[in-house]
């Protein structure tokens, strides 16, 4: 019996013992299930009093269990107008000498934080809900809130929710109000110091002086699929979305439809930009005051791809339907712009000034432009490769005016490229460039072009400058109207290149009038050729003048040029520059639309 007991009372122990262990194990899953910020382990939030004490814990994690407005207890004392002698809330965590930033976890749970009053101009830095919110040892995470119908003023790096964002986490939250203050000004965030800033947005105004952003003031941290809407007004790095993304920082999947105001560099997205911004668009007016001025970035000196704007856009110089200026180094590549673009000087409907490396491909522009000086349909001024292009709105200008650039600098080239708007200009007036003293190869011009004097239908003066401008394997085929130096495809070639090209428009000036060339000056022009019949001249200084019978002829261009016969004008034959359907039409670029 003895035993049996024995053997009983061990068997009861055992069932205790797997018994307390299962509690501990449970106990140490809800352990670590609080630890991941849980409500179980995080100190909730129900009062202005109780947002007001999270600066006595700024490592700690907190809920909002519901939302906060002007009748919550707590308003008048800690949040509201006349809270501290009338400065309104103090933003949790500063990163001033002597304070600390906030380091916890801040969820809102989806609830909103309404009406909340900062005005703090003489402080200098670090304004908004949480001045500085930073990922050292702990989270630096503030998520699922909104801050609505605030109001905030400050000096440097101010925002409706986080004035400085440092190396931490603001996700899915959002604001509206009135944000204002003197650098890096944000709707959301003030700056962006190395954090991520996802699933965001703004819809308030924001004012302010250098770096203002819709959403962010400064970047150089990651910022994606997030969005403002709010009217932007600054000085100098002010966009629609951000003001100056530097260093490293990332904007992707975003947009911004509010109107911008600034003096320079000023976008529609973002003033100005130094590294990658991608799958974003603009569609805010973008007015400045003076230089680089873009429908979607100001001034850019990286990367921009696969973005669009469609605002139209206005200022004095290095005005652009997309980028302002295309900096040193700067790519465009995948975007297009379709507002109208209007400026004084380096005027473009995608890009302004392309200065020394910057490179555009596969781009367009449809929206009209105007200008006085380097006035073209895509861009201004090029002096970089721009390939794969094209532009369709008319353009207007004084002198250099192009249907795609006004003036191609001499390290700028264009390649398979078109343009079919009018263009409208005084001196050096091109369907496709105005003034040409890089080189033009593989494209062609569809409409009609009216100047003074140096007007042509593919290039208005093809010059030497301190290189020899270059036109080959091109065409034209538009009306081509001026005064002097008038050509059907280039109107003065002075001691430029012209080989392999023609063109079939109308020809009418007073002096100096061709069906290809209206006068060489020492340059050279071969295996080219125009149309006698469409053109109305027999005449030109250089070329070779044809019937439209001969043009249409493969015999005429066999030996001289890269060309192949296509059995109809639906076939492309891409391993020759030109193809043609064999005395039905006139040669065409094998790479050009069907």
């Amino acid at each position: 019996m003895k035993v049996i007991l024995s053997s009983r009372r061990h068997h009861y122990m055992a069932i205790v013992s797997i018994f307390l262990i299962m509690l501990t194990m449970v106990a140490l899953i809800a352990g670590i299930a609080g630890c991941g910020g849980g409500s179980s382990s995080a100190s909730k939030i129900r009062t202005w009093y109780d947002l007001d004490d999270i600066r006595d814990g700024l490592a700690d994690n907190y809920v909002l269990m519901n939302d906060l407005d002007s009748t919550t207890p707590g308003y008048e004392e800690v949040a509201g107008p006349t809270a501290n002698g009338g400065k309104g809330w103090e933003p949790i965590g500063r990163r001033w000498v002597g304070r600390m930033p906030f380091t916890g976890s801040f969820d809102g749970q989806e609830n909103e934080i309404r009406d909340l009053f900062i005005n703090r101009p003489e402080e200098s830095m670090d304004m908004g809900l949480f001045g500085c919110v930073s990922k050292l040892a702990k989270t630096g995470t503030v998520k699922n809130v909104g801050a609505v119908n605030f109001t905030v003023i400050g000096s440097d790096r101010v925002g409706s929710l986080v004035g400085i964002l440092n190396l931490g986490v603001v996700s899915d939250s959002y604001c509206t109000g009135d944000i204002t203050g003197t650098d890096s000004v944000g709707g959301l965030v003030g700056m962006n110091n190395g954090g991520t800033v996802g699933n965001c947005y703004a819809t308030g105004s924001v004012t302010g002086d250098n770096f203002v952003g819709g959403l962010v003031g400064s970047n150089n941290g990651t910022v994606s699929f997030c969005w403002a809407t709010g009217s932007v007004t600054g000085g100098g790095q002010v966009g629609g979305l951000m003001g100056d993304n530097y260093d490293g920082g990332t904007v992707s999947n975003c947009y911004a439809t509010g109107s911008v105001t600034g003096d320079g560099a000023v976008g529609g997205l973002v003033g100005a930009n130094d590294n990658t911004v991608s799958n974003c668009y603009a569609t805010g007016n973008v007015t400045a005051s003076y230089w680089y001025v873009g429908g979607l970035v100001g001034f850019n000196s990286n990367h921009v791809s696969n973005c669009h704007a469609t605002g139209s856009v206005t200022g004095e110089n290095y005005i652009g339907g997309l980028v302002g200026e295309n900096g040193n180094d700067g790519i465009v590549s995948y975007c297009y712009a379709n507002g109208s673009v209007t400026g004084i000087g380096e005027v473009g409907g995608l890009v302004g000034w392309n200065i020394d490396g910057g490179t555009v491909s596969d781009c367009y522009a449809t929206g009209s432009v105007a200008g006085d000086y380097s006035v073209g349909g895509l861009m201004g001024d090029s002096r970089g490769p721009v390939s794969d292009s094209y532009a369709t709105g008319n353009v207007t200008g004084i002198e250099d005016v192009g249907g795609l650039v006004g003036w191609n600098y001499a390290w700028g080239s264009v390649t398979n490229c078109y343009a079919t708007g009018s263009v409208t200009g005084g001196n050096n007036a091109g369907g496709l460039a105005g003034l040409n003293w890089g080189t033009v190869s593989a494209s062609y011009f569809a409409g009609n072009v009216t100047g003074n004097d140096y007007v042509g239908g593919l290039v208005g003066r093809n010059y030497y400058g301190s290189y020899y401008g270059t036109v080959s394997d091109s065409y034209s085929t538009g009306s081509v109207t001026g005064d002097n130096y008038v050509g059907g495809l280039v109107g003065y070639n002075e001691y430029g290149t012209v080989e392999d090209s023609y063109s079939t428009g109308s020809v009418t000036g007073d002096s100096c009038v061709g069906g290809l060339v209206g006068e060489n000056f020492e340059g050279f022009v071969s295996n080219s050729f125009w149309d006698m019949e469409t053109s109305g001249t027999d005449v030109s200084d250089g070329g070779t003048g044809k019937t439209t019978a001969e043009m249409k002829d493969f015999d005429t261009y066999s030996g001289w040029w890269d060309i192949i016969t296509v059995a109809n004008i639906n076939t492309r034959n891409t391993g020759y520059i030109w193809n043609i359907v064999d005395d039905v039409t006139y040669a065409f670029l094998s790479w050009q639309p069907v």
